[in-house]
């Protein structure tokens, strides 16, 4: 049985898609998919001239790659959608119709519960996907439960648990004790809006990445901005923290909300360091974090100093060695890797 992936790719840069797409196409190709390229052409200009000629090219495109795709076998698709394509619902109905092909789909995001990005575009791709879908790969057990809702059958999904993070090469720091707390990400207030009122918490936070605005706040440290590859040899002390929102009382609104439903990236990251981590008790991923013993819980980020006085030594240690076990897995794919086998089994029934 032959195994395939249709992997979007820029025609400006094959990895302007982000380092999560482009990790599960290395482990996926590593596993036997087979990567068939398709091509956004004119990927950054919106002007009514380069959106004809990106339709035209799917137009001739998924044609192509029903040539290419074998009778019986397995597609992988990662999921949502970034753009609409001429002839892509035409061509999967195509080949699941006259050529017996099954489909499996790794969910990235659900716009519906992001609602960040959600019209009426994300709406017809999500049931185009949950229509030719023979497995869905979802991030954990409160988006399974999402996807049961909507109808779909408990045997066609497979939980991922937590996103890889690739570093094919390169130590694993070993976490220094301290009681502080890092961010990595877009340090913009106007996004990640809670960072504007964290000079009101009494506790040390050490933040990396671009538009850094808090000079002024004396509880924090500002370290630089990192490509993917290298931030994590910069997280060696203390814990990631996994927090979204306007507030510091808790995670409120579309982002926040969207905790309870998602395995963030960021999460990853930190684990790929090897950093234990403190998130949101009501995220979908704290159980994760609990079950493994690679960090704490906490309600509000209010109660920072109270947590970070009261983690010993000792108890630091022992969560800076489980996360260097996980790091090692997150650093080969293993998750993505179990994954996939679970869909693939899944979708030959």
């Amino acid at each position: 049985m032959k195994k395939y992936q249709i992997f979007d790719v820029y025609s400006s840069d094959e990895t302007a898609s982000g380092k999560a797409p482009s990790d599960i196409n290395q482990i996926a190709a590593a596993a036997g998919f087979e990567s068939l390229r398709l091509v956004r052409v004119c990927s950054e200009k919106m002007d009514i001239i380069s959106r004809v000629r990106r339709q035209l090219h799917y137009y001739f495109a998924w044609p192509q790659l029903y040539k290419q795709i074998e009778p019986n076998s397995i597609v992988l698709f990662q999921a949502p959608s970034q753009n609409s394509q001429l002839r892509r619902e035409e061509t999967l109905a195509k080949l699941k119709n006259k050529k017996n092909v099954k489909f499996i789909y790794l969910v990235h995001d659900v716009e519906e519960l992001r609602k960040f990005y959600y019209r009426k575009f994300f709406e017809e791709d999500f049931n185009q996907m949950l229509k030719y879908a023979d497995c869905l790969i979802v991030h954990n057990d409160s988006m399974k439960n999402f996807f049961e809702d909507r109808g779909v059958d408990p045997k066609k999904l497979v939980t991922l648990k937590i996103f890889d993070y690739l570093i094919p090469n390169g130590e694993i720091n070993h976490a220094k004790f301290e009681r502080s707390v890092s961010v990595a990400g877009n340090l913009d207030v106007s996004k990640t809006q809670y960072l504007k009122d964290i000079g009101k918490i009494d506790a040390k936070f050490n933040l990396y990445g671009l538009n850094f605005t808090l000079d002024a706040y004396k509880n924090v440290e500002y370290h630089g901005a990192f490509p993917a590859d290298e931030i994590p040899n910069q997280l060696n002390s203390g814990f990631g923290l996994i927090w979204d929102g306007s507030s510091i009382e808790t995670c409120d609104g579309a982002f926040g909300n969207y905790l309870r439903y998602n395995n963030p990236h960021k999460l990853s990251l930190y684990l790929a360091s090897a950093l234990p981590v403190i998130i949101w008790s009501q995220a979908a991923e704290a159980s994760f974090i609990i079950d493994n013993n690679l960090g704490l819980t906490i309600d509000s980020l209010n109660d920072l100093p109270k947590v970070l006085n009261k983690v010993t030594k000792e108890e630091y240690e022992h969560f800076a060695i489980n996360a260097r076990e996980v790091a090692k897995k997150l650093r080969r794919g293993d998750f993505t890797k179990v994954a996939l086998k679970k869909a693939v089994k899944a979708s030959e029934k």
